[in-house]
This record gives structure tokens, sequence and C-alpha cells, in this order.
């Protein structure tokens, strides 16, 4: 497959534990640097506030996974974070679906995954373990999708000039993209998933075909993406349009 493809890949709630001390710098460091440290900076005075502060609001969890996201955000603030590559840290439905372990190096290297933390992140890139979402707002920083579209889209843009970009995210990744300035410089396929009914998928069978279909179409390319099947799901495509449908 030609190098002028990639995928969009939303990260998953689900993380790896583990890892090592970073040795390699990841493809977008020194574009994200800023803005990543801006994430770090405000993330450490929270930690440092002496007024209460709600990390079940910022992070987004509760109970034992708040205990674990809070362990997580602190190695990060205080620079002690192990890392994996993206492709072995995210470990969600998507993922697993996706079988990154078996693809070959340069298709994983095709797949971009914006983050709350880190802005984009290719799928080789070396990615702590931590819990932040766009949805989630940050200090003085605002609300995250917002915080990040700027330089995220941007970043994308010029990372995919004159290439095509499958848009595999979701609602709340997408809202930190600025998909016009992207169409731009690229040509954007936007992919969607429905239930039979035609209304919106959701759940763990929309996320596993996303996973499956991401991978056919890192293997196989656009060109033959009706050819796709898995677990009765049906594909039609109309310009830079893909629709997959659950089957009944």
């Amino acid at each position: 497959m030609p190098q002028s493809l990639h995928l969009l890949l939303p990260p998953s709630e689900g993380k790896r534990d583990g890892g090592s001390e970073p040795l390699s710098d990841g493809c977008f460091d020194e574009a994200m640097r800023d803005a990543r440290n801006e994430i770090l900076k405000t993330l450490a005075n929270l930690f440092k506030s002496k007024q209460d502060v709600d990390w079940s609001k910022i992070l987004r969890v509760r109970g034992a996974l708040l205990d674990r996201a809070l362990l997580a955000t602190s190695a990060l603030v205080e620079n002690r974070a192990l890392v994996l590559p993206a492709w072995q840290r995210y470990d969600g439905v998507v993922w697993q679906h996706l079988g990154p372990a078996s693809l070959r190096d340069d298709d994983r290297r095709r797949v971009l995954v914006p983050s709350a933390l880190y802005g984009v992140n290719r799928a080789d890139d070396p990615v702590a373990d931590y819990r932040l979402t766009f949805k989630a707002s940050l200090g003085d920083l605002g609300p995250l999708a917002t915080f990040w579209r700027p330089t995220l889209s941007s970043v994308i843009a010029t990372y995919c000039k004159q290439a095509t970009l499958v848009n595999l995210l979701p609602s709340e990744h997408a809202h930190a993209l600025d998909l016009e300035l992207l169409g731009t410089e690229a040509r954007v396929v936007n992919v969607s998933f429905s239930s039979s009914d035609g209304s919106r998928a959701i759940g763990h069978e929309a996320k596993a075909a996303k996973g499956k279909f991401a991978r056919f179409v890192l293997e196989n390319g656009l060109d033959n993406v009706t050819k796709f099947r898995w677990s009765g799901w049906r594909v039609k495509a109309k310009d830079d349009n893909i629709a997959l449908r659950a089957p009944k």
C-alpha cells in the first residue's frame, strides 16, 4: 500500500500496564511539544493546588480506575512514566480487532491516533499509561477538544498533505479536529457505522467492526472496501463517504 494512505483511529480507554523508560522520540514530539507541556504543567499545578480538585470529573473515572489514573498522572507530571508503543498500550475493543501485532511495521505507521494527552501519535510512537479525554476541561486550558483543535488540525494537515486520510474517529475525537482544514490539504474519507435500522451504531460490535475494517483498509486499500465482510456487516461507498451497517 502507498504511504499516501493514513487512518485516523481513536485511542482506547483500556490500556496495558507497564513499559520501559523512553529511548526514542515519537513522530510528532517536536511539533506537539509546547502543547503537551501545557497539559503536563496544568496537571502538575492541579496536583500542587491547595484547593479541592475533583479528579473524578477531570479524569472521568471513579473507584479503582480513578486510583490507577491518579498514579499514572502523577508519574507523567514527575517525568517518570514508563512507555510502550501505542499499538501495544491501547487494549480496547477496536485495537484488539485491529490486531496490530501482526500488521506490517509500515502499516502500523499509517495509523494516526488523536489523544487528549499527546495531541496525536503514530501507532508506533511511545505512549505512557494515562487517563484523559477530549471531553474533559482542564484548569485554565478549558475544554481539551477546543484547546487541541488548532494545533492538532495544523500538524495532521501538514503531515498528510496530498495524502488520503481515512477518518474512523467517533464524535468526541472528531470535534478536536478541523475537518474542513484537513480537507484543503488531504483527501478526507469519512467512515460511519450504523445499526440495521440506520441509527448510529455503538457498543462492542461496532467497535469490533471498526477494528476489523481498519485492518482491511490498511491491507487492501480503499478501492476494495465494498468487498469487506465480517459478521454480517455490509459496506456502501459513495464519493468520500463509507457507511458500514450492522446485520439485522
